[in-house]
Parts: C-alpha cells; structure tokens; sequence
C-alpha cells in the first residue's frame, strides 16, 4: 500500500536521532534548502546544524571539497566534540563517499557519517542508520543502540497496523472542542466519578502533554471524584537527551505535589506499553480515561475515551475509526523545541478555566 499524505522521512529521523545522542554538529551533506525545517527546530534544541550547501556544479563534479570545507569551518567555529555527517537524495545520487572525505579532512573531534537519503523507506530506516553509526564510534553501547533499534521496528509496526500508514490518505482534522471535552472530564469529577490520565508520549512532546496532570489534579481538588496518573517517564530508560527530558518533567511535577501513580516504560517506549498501561488503570476501573500522546497504542480504547493528539492527521484516523472525542494540540511540537520546563496545553488551560469558575 502507497502512502500519499505526507510523512517524516529518514533523513529528518537520523537528525532527531542523532540530537537525542547528544551529538554536538549536524552537517548536512545536500543542498542548502534540504531538511530546512528540522534544522530549524533541532537548532532551538541547541544543537549545531550546518549545510553543505551543494550547487548544480556539485552535482557534476562531486560535493567532497565542500563537505571537507565545512567539516574544517565547523571544528573552527564551535571545536565540537562530536559531528555527525548526514546524506541526502543528493549524495546518494552523485555518489558521495562521505567516509572518505571525513578522514581527509584530520578533524580531531569524532566524526561519523550517517549514510542515508529520502527515499529509503520508513522513517526509523533513518534513526536505525544513525543509531548504527553512533554505535561503530562508541557514542552509545551496543545494547542500547539494540534496544533502540527493536523500539524503531516497533514503532513502524503499530503507525502500519494503526496509525499514520495504516491508510493510503488521511486529511487533516481538527477534532472535537477543548471546551466540549474539558466539560466532560467535569461532570464525571463533579458527580464523585473516577478518571485516569494516561500519558503515553513521544519524547520532548511530554514536556506539553504532562501539563494535563496538574490540570486534572486542580479539577479533582475542587470538584471532588477520584484520579489516577500514569506516564512513560522511567528515566533510567533511553537516549541521554531523552532520560534528560523524563527527569526534568518527574521534578516539577513533584514540585507541584502532582504525584505519578505507576511510571510505565521510558519515554522511547511508546509503541510497546500500551498492554501494560493498560493493566494499570484497569484496576482503578475509571469512569473516564484521558490518554495522551501515541493514542493507538493504548489497547481497547472506548468510545468516551478523551484522546489527546498534536497529529492533525492521526485526528482523522481517530475519529474515523470511531472514537469522537479525539482533541488536537497541533502546535505542540514547535513549541517544546528546546525547553527544559512543563509547557502550558491548551486542553488543560481550558478545564483550569472551567473549574476556576465554580
């Protein structure tokens, strides 16, 4: 089955990936417009990405002088620990031996390149590569770099069964209101009721979604009924930037008094602890459930269950396979670029306003 809605490609997972490592440099072996917006949300993580910048000329008589140059002028500019050098279409096409040109370039800092293009296939063919790579030069140890990648064909494996290359075409939604769902999640609390959040979230993009906790937390103490909290957020689990992430969020809501009844799984692991998420709630038996982040790989999910997505395509698939209370945060990922704190969700701004008012 031909995908034909948008979706990441490999290039653009090896650049997340390699962020995730910590690496200190991305070059971009391609042209100067190529994987223009990651680079520009990767760089609000604080990390260095650089172009190649190849030209029509390039493609005829080869980008390896501009790769050596600008290898030279990174190592001059921000005397980096590590740099990563990423294809592209381009390279692949002309037929770039980025090893080679790394090693004539004597850069003291690790070098490694990460041999991909666009058109390789799923998008995890490109964090494998990267996890590959970083694993040949010691960046991270073979278990984990193993660890990573069987999280990768996982992940492939649910977006075909049931996400966003289960169809050939899903376009944009919107979803239901904020309003209409924060009204809901009231009424059970009001009347004594029982629910549970469940953040099963992909990566920095917890840093939004936790903000349902404290939203729920505050609702739950002013208008009664019970609540039960459960996240990916084991951060002993992962990529070093990634267990960062997960630590940060566990201290402030701590700080908050916000208590996390069960931690399931780190927050790489989205794609395999829905069963056990799952296990979980069930024995707090909930009237409602809220879930956030990788919704469809919450297993059994009930028609009143409240799903929170920033996908505005995977909003269709939701409510197209029947689940209508399925909420958009679309905004979400630009907004976590580089934080280090909870940021505010729109979703739970509303339900603060809606409690504060009784």
């Amino acid at each position: 089955m031909k995908i034909i809605h948008p979706r990441p490609n490999p290039i653009v997972a090896a650049m997340y990936t390699l962020r995730d490592m910590n690496i200190d440099v991305i070059i971009v072996h391609g042209p100067s417009g190529c994987g223009f917006m990651t680079s520009r949300s990767l760089e609000q993580a604080g990390v260095r990405i650089l172009t190649t910048a190849l030209s029509e000329t390039d493609l005829i008589f080869g980008g390896s002088d501009e790769l050596i140059a600008t290898l030279k002028t990174a190592y001059d500019m921000f005397n980096p620990k590590t740099i990563a050098v990423v294809g592209t279409c381009v390279s692949m096409i002309i037929g770039e031996d980025m090893a080679l040109s790394i090693k004539r370039a004597k850069i003291e800092s690790i070098v490694f390149p990460v041999e991909i293009h666009g058109c390789m296939g799923d998008n995890t063919v490109g964090a494998i590569k990267a996890l590959e790579s970083g694993c040949n030069v010691g960046i991270i140890s073979a278990d984990e770099a193993e660890r990573q990648i069987n999280l990768m064909n996982a992940a492939t494996e649910m977006e075909k069964k049931k996400g966003l290359a289960s169809k050939v075409y899903m376009k944009p939604s919107s979803g239901v209101t904020k309003l209409s769902a924060c009204k809901k999640i009231c009424d059970v609390l009001s009347k004594g009721g029982k629910v549970a959040v469940v953040m099963n979230a992909k990566k920095e993009l917890a840093y939004r979604f936790s903000d349902m906790f404290l939203a729920v937390d505050e609702a739950q103490k002013i208008l009664g009924g019970s609540t039960f909290f459960i996240a990916n957020l084991d951060s002993e689990k992962g990529l070093p930037r990634i267990r960062k992430y997960a630590k940060n969020i566990k201290t402030q809501l701590e700080e908050n008094n916000i208590k996390i009844d069960a931690i399931i799984g780190g927050l790489d692991e989205y794609a395999l602890i829905g069963e056990n998420m799952k296990s979980e709630v069930d024995k707090f038996n909930p009237d409602l459930t809220i879930i956030l982040g990788i919704c469809h790989a919450y297993p059994d999910l009930k028609k009143d269950d409240i799903l929170i997505t920033d996908q505005p395509r995977q909003l269709t698939n939701y409510i197209n396979s029947g689940f209508p209370n399925a909420v958009g945060e679309i905004s979400s990922h630009s907004m976590v670029m580089g934080t280090d704190v909870i940021i505010s969700l729109e979703t739970a701004d509303t339900l603060r306003e809606l409690v504060r008012g009784n």
